[in-house]
C-alpha cells in the first residue's frame, strides 16, 4: 500500500513500546479497526470489511468478508463456491472468506489515520498506566512537590501526575511552601470520564490515621515484618495520636520496639508529623487492661467495666483527672475511640461521694419499706378503741341523770336557806331605814 511505510510504522510502535510501555499489540489492533472506519467512511461502503497489518512482512492488507452461497443475491456481501475455492479450496457453502481488496487512495487515507489513532492511543495509553501505577499506590505513601496553593488547597506534583490535598487533609499545625517536598498517603485515585477531556484526580492525606500507620511500618521493622500488629489508631491531626500495638512472641515488647533506643525511632515519626504527640499502648484482649493503658500518660486506681453496653467506669487519683481527661476532652476522647468504650472518668474523691449518696439513698428506702406496714397496722386497730371510747361517753351523761338521797336533801336545803334569804331581805333594809330617820 502505497503513501504508508508500514515498516517504519511498526518500528515506530516498537519504540513507544520501550520507552512508554505501550504494546505495540494494543496500536496495531486500534490502528486496524480505525482503518475500517476510515475505509467505509471514505468509500461510502457498506462491505463487512476487515484490515490486517503483517507485522513480519510491514504489509496492509484490506480484506472483504464475504459468505459462500449457491446463488448471489448481493454481491457486496455474498460469493459463490466456485469463487470462494480460488481464494480458499476448502471453501463450502455457509462458510466466510476474505476477498483481498486494493482501494485506490486507501494508502493516503490510512497514512492520516495512521498518525491521528497513533497519537490518540499513546494519550489513552499513557492514562491507563499512569491510572494503574497510582491505584496500584492507594494505601502507600508518596513524595511529593508542593506545585501551588489554590483556596485553601495544595496541588502537588507527584511526577506524571498531579495530587490533591484539601484543607481537612492538611495538618492545621503545618503551614505549606512552593517547592516544599512533603510525604502523604495515597487516600483514592479517581478516574473522571465526564466531558470532551478525561481527567484523573489523586487525592493525597496527611491527616489519615493509616498515614501514621505507614510511617510505623517505614521506621519500625518488626512492624513491617508482621512481628508487631497495629490493633487500632485514633487521632487528633497535629495535636496527638493514641496506637494500640500487640505481639504474639512473648519475647517481642511491642511498646519498646515502637518507641526505640531513647526514643529515636519514634521521634522520627514525631518530627515527620510536626511535632504531633503519640502515645503507644500495648493492646489487651481483657478490657479493664486496655482501657487503663488507653488513658495514659494517667494513672488509672480501677475499671468497672459493663460489657453488655460497653461501658467502663475509670477512678483516678485526684490528682490525675484533669491529666486523664486531657486537655477539652482530648485524652478522654481519644481512648474513647481507640477502644470502642465508652468511658466515665472519676476521681477517688468524687467516686467515694458517689457511693455514699447511693448508701444514704439505699438506706432511705430500706427505712420506706419497714415503716409502711406499721401504719397500715395502726389503722387497721384504731377503728374499734374509737367505736369503744365514744360508747363510753355516750353513757356518762345517762349515769349523771341518776341522783343520790343525799344529793336530793342538799339540794332541798340550799333551796329552803335561798328562799330564807330573799325573805330576811325586805326587813333588813326597813330598819337600817329606822335608824337613819
Amino acid at each position: 500500500m502505497k503513501n504508508i511505510n508500514v515498516k517504519e510504522l511498526l518500528e515506530a510502535m516498537d519504540e513507544l513500546e520501550k520507552e512508554k510501555g505501550i504494546k505495540s499489540d494494543y496500536l496495531i489492533e486500534a490502528l486496524e479497526n480505525a482503518l475500517v472506519t476510515a475505509y467505509k467512511k471514505n468509500f461510502e461502503s457498506a462491505e463487512n470489511v476487515k484490515v490486517v497489518i503483517n507485522k513480519e512482512l510491514g504489509q496492509v492488507h484490506v480484506y472483504s468478508v464475504k459468505k459462500v452461497v449457491r446463488k448471489v443475491e448481493d454481491p457486496l456481501s455474498e460469493i459463490t463456491q466456485a469463487m470462494a475455492k480460488r481464494i480458499n479450496k476448502d471453501a463450502k457453502t455457509g462458510d466466510e472468506v476474505d476477498v483481498e481488496i486494493n482501494p485506490k487512495d486507501f494508502g493516503r487515507i490510512a497514512a492520516q489515520t495512521a498518525k491521528q489513532v497513533v497519537v490518540q492511543k499513546i494519550r489513552e495509553a499513557e492514562r491507563d498506566i499512569v491510572y494503574n501505577e497510582y491505584s496500584n499506590k492507594r494505601g502507600e505513601i508518596v513524595v511529593g512537590i508542593v506545585k501551588k496553593i489554590e483556596n485553601g488547597t495544595v496541588i502537588l506534583d507527584l511526577g506524571k501526575l498531579e495530587g490533591i490535598m484539601t484543607e481537612r487533609d492538611q495538618i492545621p499545625t503545618e503551614k505549606y511552601e512552593l517547592n516544599q517536598k512533603i510525604r502523604g498517603y495515597v487516600a483514592d485515585v479517581r478516574r473522571d470520564t465526564r466531558g470532551k477531556k478525561e481527567s484523573m484526580q489523586v487525592s493525597v492525606s496527611r491527616t489519615n490515621p493509616d498515614f501514621v500507620r505507614k510511617l510505623f511500618e517505614f521506621e519500625i521493622p518488626e512492624i513491617y515484618e508482621g512481628l508487631i500488629e497495629i490493633k487500632s489508631i485514633y487521632r487528633d491531626p497535629g495535636s496527638r495520636s493514641k496506637i494500640a500495638v500487640y505481639s504474639k512472641n512473648p519475647d517481642i515488647d511491642p511498646v519498646g520496639s515502637c518507641v526505640g533506643k531513647k526514643g529515636i525511632r519514634i521521634q522520627n515519626i514525631i518530627n515527620e508529623l510536626n511535632g504531633e504527640k503519640i502515645d503507644v499502648i500495648e493492646w489487651n484482649e481483657e478490657p479493664s487492661i486496655y482501657i487503663a493503658s488507653s488513658l495514659l500518660p494517667a494513672t488509672v486506681m480501677a475499671v468497672d467495666i459493663n460489657d453488655e453496653e460497653k461501658f467502663a467506669r475509670v477512678i483516678v487519683p485526684d490528682d490525675q483527672l484533669s491529666l486523664a481527661i486531657g486537655k477539652s476532652g482530648q485524652n478522654a476522647r481519644l481512648a474513647a475511640k481507640l477502644t470502642g468504650w465508652k468511658i466515665d472518668i472519676k476521681s477517688e474523691n468524687q467516686f467515694r461521694q458517689m457511693l455514699q449518696e447511693s448508701q444514704e439513698a439505699m438506706e432511705a428506702e430500706e427505712v420506706e419499706e419497714t415503716e409502711a406496714p406499721v401504719e397500715e397496722t395502726q389503722e387497721v386497730e384504731e377503728a374499734p378503741v374509737v367505736e369503744e371510747v365514744q360508747a363510753e361517753e355516750e353513757a356518762k351523761p345517762k349515769k349523771r341523770g341518776r341522783k343520790s338521797k343525799a344529793e336530793k336533801e342538799a339540794e332541798e336545803a340550799a333551796k329552803a336557806a335561798a328562799e330564807e334569804v330573799k325573805e330576811e331581805a325586805p326587813k333588813k333594809r326597813g330598819r337600817k331605814k329606822k335608824e337613819e330617820e
